[in-house]
């Protein structure tokens, strides 16, 4: 996969034309780590070329697993001398070795990863994890450069949750598929990702149990196989290209990705006034008649999914009147506001719960809600790109912008979308790297 240092972007009108996603790099990598505990190879379908795939697969191969990709799919080969700890070189360049901690205790009875990264979004602390891993019956213990755990065998337990985390609740189902007795997952996230890897474990002999009120059960098994599947498409990727037609008045059809996925902003996209059809294979999104302001509130599945929210930002400065948007699932989920004021963007921002109830960080300091007053005119700038889902918001602003745009820090973007330089250029957008 080839890495840019920077896109300069000339505005060329409406984005038009369809665009298929691939697999979300949420779920691919995780898929990837259930992979390592079967007891012969596994195939991921459907897999996007993204960044976060190829680092997942180098720490993969560093402890012992095959690795190998055909076209758009990769088979992991389990590891038969397994390496139990993660190097201290994969510090902070995804979150995927924390996920591993459960893997590796069954495989060897021990595991370290080092330190966890991934992007600057607010707090994703890895006491959830810790926690879930003690209340299984390990020893845990965080030092500076990472984690350490041991256990002889992990045993089913009652896991509560203090939030409904997708990573907590991962590491609780690749940790409980193997552990000896039942294991009850309470409080648990429901998003689609976590569902696909829950019934990618159960193609691979687990016995996973979906209940009400957000309650998962496991009953550990001896031992699990290979397994074959096939990713399901990345739900934010589909709404950001859907935003990229709005946003340049145009019209883009997105492909790959199921109605069922995007439930709750096809809904949002209407009520600000799009016109959006979907049949079984796609969805378009066009505004004919403009769009107009609206509040939101991000929550976990199946309210309004935070990753939504950067290009649901950008949408509203060219939607009349005054847009809010309440984040409530991340504290510091504004990073990549700065770069769209710097483009004209008209955004104010506050610590108070705005545009909904008052959530988890009511009475904080945290600035988590913003006001957007549209139509604002956006003009061209030099930005640079903090993170992945923020990359995408200074794209399609630039898009929608009078004069050019230098977007610097583009790998951000490159390592969670799908070839995204290619995607946006077929849909018309002047983009060059450099």
């Amino acid at each position: 996969m080839v890495v840019s240092d920077a896109w300069l972007i000339e505005p060329s009108g409406p984005l038009s034309g369809e665009v298929e996603v691939r697999g979300s790099k949420n779920a691919v990598t995780k898929h990837m780590v259930a992979a390592i505990l079967g007891d012969r190879p596994s195939t991921i379908a459907n897999v996007p070329e993204v960044g976060d795939v190829d680092i997942t697969a180098r720490i993969l191969t560093a402890i012992g697993a095959g690795v190998e990709r055909s076209g758009s799919s990769i088979t992991v080969t389990p590891p038969r001398e397994v390496q139990s700890a993660v190097p201290l070189s994969f510090s902070g360049l995804n979150r995927i070795p924390v996920l591993l901690l459960g893997p590796l205790l069954h495989l060897t009875g021990e595991a370290f990863v080092p330190r966890v990264g991934g992007d600057s979004i607010g707090s994703r602390p890895v006491d959830f994890h810790v926690e879930v891993l003690r209340s299984l019956g390990a020893e845990v213990e965080v030092t500076d450069d990472g984690i350490e755990a041991r256990c002889k065998r992990l045993t089913g337990a009652r896991i509560t949750l203090p939030y409904p985390s997708v990573g907590a609740t991962e590491s609780a189902l690749l940790s409980a598929a193997l552990a000896e007795g039942k294991s009850v997952i309470r409080n648990a996230a429901t998003e689609p990702e976590v569902l696909e890897l829950a019934l990618f474990l159960q193609r691979m002999g687990a016995q996973i149990e979906l209940q009400p009120d957000r309650r998962i059960q496991i009953e550990g098994v001896r031992q699990l196989r290979g397994a074959r599947t096939r990713l399901a498409g990345d739900r934010n990727e589909a709404f950001s290209y859907l935003v990229a037609g709005l946003l340049t008045g145009g019209r883009v059809r997105v492909v790959g990705c199921q109605q069922d996925r995007l439930v709750t902003a096809i809904t949002t996209l209407m009520r600000m006034g799009a016109s959006v059809e979907v049949d079984d294979v796609g969805m378009t999104a066009s505004a004919p008649h403009g769009l107009r302001a609206a509040a939101v509130q991000t929550d976990v599945h199946p309210g309004f999914m935070t990753d939504w929210q950067t290009p649901l930002m950008v949408l509203f400065t060219q939607a009349e009147g005054m847009s809010v948007l309440h984040e409530t699932v991340y504290e510091d989920r504004f990073v990549y506001v700065p770069a769209l004021q710097k483009m004209g963007g008209e955004i104010e921002l506050f610590s108070t719960c705005l545009g909904g109830s008052a959530c988890r960080f009511h009475d904080t300091s945290y600035v988590h809600s913003a006001v957007v007053r549209g139509v604002s005119r956006l003009h061209g700038a030099e930005v640079e790109i903090p993170d992945v889902r923020a990359g995408f918001s200074s794209v399609i602003a630039a898009a929608a912008a009078q004069g050019p745009s230098v977007l610097r820090g583009v790998h951000h973007l490159e390592r969670g979308y799908h070839r995204p330089a290619d995607q946006l250029r077929s849909l018309g957008l002047d983009l060059k790297t450099t």
